[in-house]
């Protein structure tokens, strides 16, 4: 029983404390409330229990008959129902906003930087001298230009009712070289413009009647016109210049097949220069 009372005491105080310390703190007022409360019920258990383990051992012995004294019979205490008190707000409180006084930062006064200007030397530039470039100049030989030597023709005066004639140049006597043998094949029949075929000693050449143009020293020489170089007598008979034959000096010798001479001889071109070339002569025009 005594255990009771202290326990309902205890509660009590429990009780008191949690409704004095509510408004500062509910939530943790409410927590231990509800732990003591549960405690006081575990252990109200475990007293009902304790007792009811010792009643067996303390009933009198059936030899012995004491007196009985009725035990006052006490209330028993009653529980208050645990009151959880309404947690208090707090009404938030606002501060008034603090004005700083503005701060007034004094001017600095940077002081001006001097600065030296530098001494620059003079550059002294020294005026290249120009070497004189000597150009030699390559005499040129002169040109010399052989005019063909042309004989001037005589024009007799002309009769009444009659042409006037020009006097027929006469032909160029020529002693031949080596003996008269037939060493080249024909001629006639050379086409009179282009290149033909002439075999002397049986060794092909060209042959040309017109526009005959050869390689000589640094640039290209054009024989003149055949008609330029005039009729030949051989005894006494005439030949007339018929073709150019490409053949060289040794080959440019004898007869042709159909009685033509080769004759090596100094030809005039174009150009004014004289070359030595191989020339036909037949006795037909």
């Amino acid at each position: 029983m005594s255990n009771k009372v202290g326990l309902m005491f205890l509660v009590a105080g429990l009780l008191a404390a949690t409704v004095m310390f509510a408004p500062y703190a509910p939530s943790a007022a409410q927590e231990r409330l509800t732990t003591s409360t549960d405690f006081s019920a575990q252990q109200q258990q475990e007293n009902k229990g304790q007792q009811k383990k010792a009643a067996p051992a303390a009933r009198p012995a059936p030899q012995r008959a004491a007196p009985q004294r009725a035990a006052p019979q006490r209330a028993a205490p009653q529980r208050a129902a645990p009151q959880r008190a309404a947690p208090q707000r707090a009404a938030p409180q606002r501060a008034a906003p603090q004005r700083a006084a503005p701060r007034e930062a004094a001017p600095r006064r940077t002081q001006q930087r001097v600065v030296a200007p530098q001494k620059t030397a003079p550059r002294t530039v020294t005026p290249r001298r120009a070497t004189p470039s000597t150009v030699t100049r390559q005499k040129a030989a002169p040109r010399v230009v052989k005019q063909p030597k042309t004989t001037p023709k005589v024009v007799a005066p002309a009769a009444a009712g009659r042409k006037p004639v020009s006097p027929a140049v006469a032909p160029r006597v020529v002693t031949p070289r080596g003996t008269r043998t037939v060493t080249a094949a024909r001629l006639r029949g050379l086409p009179a413009r282009g290149a033909g075929r002439a075999v002397i000693r049986g060794q092909n050449y060209s042959a040309w009647r017109s526009g005959y143009r050869v390689r000589h020293g640094d640039g290209w020489w054009t024989f003149v016109a055949l008609s330029t170089l005039g009729a030949i007598a051989i005894g006494s008979s005439q030949y007339y210049p018929y073709a150019y034959i490409s053949a060289p000096e040794p080959y440019c010798e004898g007869l042709t097949e159909d009685g033509c001479e080769l004759m090596w001889q100094e030809v005039e071109t174009i150009e004014g220069d004289v070359i030595n070339q191989c020339v036909a002569y037949c006795p037909w025009q």
